[in-house]
């Protein structure tokens, strides 16, 4: 996870006397004081794999675009065909520079034909809506707002996230939103948003609501985890979480010095809209052949874990180094993502990772590093 060091002029959410009642360790993160861990990290893990856990998202930035030409504007913005989006649906997409390189990675939904919802990276909020004002013109007819002081955010992710949504919605007549899809509502303090998304790999929602009643929602959704036997979780565990599904963590794992094509992420990259910044770029890299690619590596043997910035050495020379890695604990084994020449990218490569002067073992692999286990049928 990429950090602050100055302790000073840190953010708060307004989760954070929660927190700190609840005894969470707390650190400095993108500019935040975000809960780390309350019982563990592990013991959160699981939680999310094997039942439900829910983390404090009051940190990420939502924008607001609206207008006759918002549509327009996005796709211009971004990597993504935000035009496939019919209203109530969201997709994942990029910000690019013109190099090509990624400034962030989000969250585009659809709220109507003429108005859209962004959820940006917490430590890019500043420079995300820098981005796109400079990118408006005269002849755009779009209007944009920054919600993201004003905002709080829940992620409940895991197996019994429905049963949760059921104890604290079920009431109100809303529906479970479905993957990649978003409701929106208001209350008396402000708008409301029910998202079909998470960074955990699990089925789960988002819950984005006005900064003033984001401690009530909180307790109200604390008590009903815990009812389903999960937990409140920190950042630590939403780590270990994305990385065992091989989701790129931006700043970590995604630069404005590399491409989409070169994180794996040229799904998301929609090379047959006529325009957007950074398209000349990709179609040149494209033609030309990557010079690295976002490669997957596990451990072999026993080692100790794979940390950002370790050594990675292949055929006995230095190659690259980590830029995510840490010890998973669905799998008992450390994982992680490094920059890679593409011929030494194959699954199944041997590696090493210099870990304290000493190098270890290690293979390419594909992602995701976990997959459930498959459900087992009824006798």
């Amino acid at each position: 996870m990429r950090g602050v060091s100055d302790s000073e002029n840190l953010q708060r959410s307004p989760l954070h006397p929660v927190h700190l009642e609840l005894g969470a360790r707390m650190v400095p993160f993108a500019g935040w004081e975000m809960p780390v861990q309350y019982s563990g990290i592990v013991d959160e893990h699981k939680a999310v794999r094997e039942r439900v856990g829910v983390f404090d998202i009051s940190h990420m930035g939502q924008f607001i675009v609206s207008g006759h030409g918002a549509e327009a504007f996005l796709n211009r913005a971004l990597t993504n065909d935000i035009s496939k989006l019919a209203p109530g649906q969201g997709q994942y997409t990029l910000m690019l520079n013109e190099a090509g390189g990624v400034i962030d990675d989000l969250i585009g939904y659809r709220t109507s034909e003429r108005e859209f919802f962004l959820v940006v990276n917490a430590s890019m909020i500043r420079e995300d809506w820098d981005h796109l004002q400079k990118l408006i013109t005269p002849d755009d007819a779009v209007q944009m707002a920054n919600a993201s002081a004003h905002v709080g955010g829940l992620a409940i992710q895991g197996p019994a996230s429905r049963a949760v949504f059921a104890h604290v919605f079920a009431s109100d007549g809303a529906t479970y939103p479905e993957r990649n899809t978003i409701q929106f509502g208001s209350t008396s303090g402000g708008m409301m948003w029910l998202c079909g998304t998470g960074y955990t790999g699990e089925e789960g929602f988002e819950f984005f609501m006005p900064a003033s009643e984001a401690e009530a929602w909180f307790r109200k959704i604390i008590d009903a985890v815990k009812a389903e036997g999960g937990v409140v979780c920190g950042l630590g565990a939403r780590d270990t979480l994305r990385l065992e599904m091989g989701y790129p963590l931006n700043g970590n794992d995604l630069a404005p010095t590399r491409t989409p094509l070169q994180s794996g992420l040229a799904f998301f990259v929609d090379l047959d809209k006529e325009e957007f910044v950074g398209r000349d770029a990709l179609v040149k890299q494209k033609a030309e052949g990557l010079p690295d690619k976002l490669t997957a590596f596990r451990m072999v043997g026993t080692a100790p874990p794979p940390r950002p910035h370790y050594t990675v050495f292949w055929n006995g020379k230095q190659v690259a180094e980590i830029a995510s890695g840490t010890l998973s604990p669905s799998l008992g084994k450390g994982i992680g993502m490094a920059y890679l020449p593409l011929a030494a990218s194959k699954p199944g490569t041997p590696i090493e990772i210099e870990i304290r002067g000493r190098r270890f073992p290690a293979e390419t692999c594909k992602k995701p590093f976990y997959a459930k286990p498959a459900s087992t049928p009824p006798s």
